[in-house]
């Protein structure tokens, strides 16, 4: 396990939940979590005798099969295709929710496919990027859907979130730009970025249901806040950034006919008119399909342990992003050596992760 964070954290959980993985080290950045037991980085109750460390080289000179890596990308994404590249060359197969633009390979950049490629080549290994959203909402749930219908006009992914209780201050501010000036777009939203992201499983879920897409583009809006909020991550002001919606398409005849569509808020009053999750959640994935029939699919999840109780749907959502890459590891490890996309992967099932009770493998 390569990093410790938001996707880190359930990514442990996962490896100790799945019967047929063992998770035998943790690489971590931050000094403080350096000696700690991956139980205690993970909430876990019980511990699990692997201490973290710094010490990657050593990691990968001990003969792993497989890393989850899920270091961020976003704003060290040079560092993170190194790490990947070196696992991969190490012989480690890795699995990663941190370098978008590995998601296609036909699109990803040629100098950054010919390195990790080329790394793939000498170790052996295969190398697969995915998680919910960019990832199994468009590689794996919108095709099933999809195939269910008598015919279909469009397909849109769309996730539906309000980031008030996403546990990374830096990326809520610095990234989506909430709290920051309106004059001042944050760098999620430059021209390009959005496509770089989610091009790529539109593409994907374009070649699944045999859609030759004339072109993609890219539509971005940005709302103010009404009022001034405060949040655990702090104040957010009245006249700053607090909502923005972006929408990736495939056009065919000039007309979209796969989208992606984000709708990102940290106020709910911001934006009323554009979609909510059901409920008025704080937030879900959805499938949208407009054809015959019309149909909408939608997941939420959350980190309570309450049956009645969702809870938190940011802490969910990304736990939904760990188990999908961790779970694909023996399929991963069997698949040929270069970057995967999910067609690349049979259909992936969670065979025994279904514990009695008193034999849960987190600690909730």
């Amino acid at each position: 396990m390569w990093g410790t964070g938001n996707v880190g954290r359930p990514a442990i959980r996962a490896t100790v939940a799945d019967a047929d993985l063992e998770l035998v080290a943790v690489v971590v950045s931050a000094d403080e979590k350096v000696g700690r037991d991956a139980a205690d980085l993970a909430d876990l109750p019980d511990p699990t005798g692997v201490i973290a460390t710094q010490d990657s080289d050593a990691v990968l000179a001990s003969g792993i099969d497989a890393v989850v890596y899920t270091a961020t990308g976003d704003t060290r994404p040079d560092a993170a295709v190194d790490d990947i590249v070196a696992c991969l060359a190490a012989g480690a197969d890795v699995v990663s929710t941190s370098v978008y633009p590995l998601i296609h390979p036909p699109t990803t950049p040629a100098d950054l496919r010919s390195r990790v490629e080329t790394a793939c080549a000498a170790g052996g290994a295969s190398c697969w990027v995915s998680g919910i959203d960019p990832g199994f909402l468009a590689d794996l749930l919108a095709p099933v859907l999809v195939a269910t219908c008598v015919s279909v006009d469009r397909v849109e992914v769309r996730e539906v979130f309000n980031y008030a209780t996403y546990h990374a201050p830096h990326a809520v501010r610095e990234l989506c730009g909430f709290g920051a000036p309106m004059d001042a777009p944050p760098p999620m939203l430059w021209p390009g970025v959005p496509t770089m992201v989610w091009g790529g499983v539109l593409r994907i879920l374009a070649e699944l249901l045999d859609v030759e897409l004339d072109e993609v583009d890219e539509q971005i809006e940005r709302r103010p806040l009404e009022r001034t909020i405060e949040l655990p991550i702090g104040t957010f002001a009245a006249g700053t950034q607090g909502a923005f919606r972006l929408l990736v398409r495939g056009l065919v005849n000039g007309e979209p006919v796969i989208v992606v569509d984000h709708v990102t808020r940290i106020d709910d009053e911001c934006a009323p008119d554009w979609p909510y999750a059901p409920e008025r959640s704080m937030g879900c994935h959805q499938v949208i399909v407009h054809g015959d029939p019309d149909v909408t699919l939608s997941v939420e999840a959350g980190d309570s342990a309450d049956p009645d109780t969702l809870g938190d749907r940011n802490v969910g959502g990304i736990a939904l992003s760990a188990g999908r890459i961790v779970h694909a590891i023996p399929d991963v490890i069997a698949a040929p050596n270069r970057i995967l996309t999910a067609a690349d992967l049979p259909l992936i099932v969670g065979r025994g992760l279904v514990r009695p009770p008193g034999q849960r493998a987190t600690g909730r």
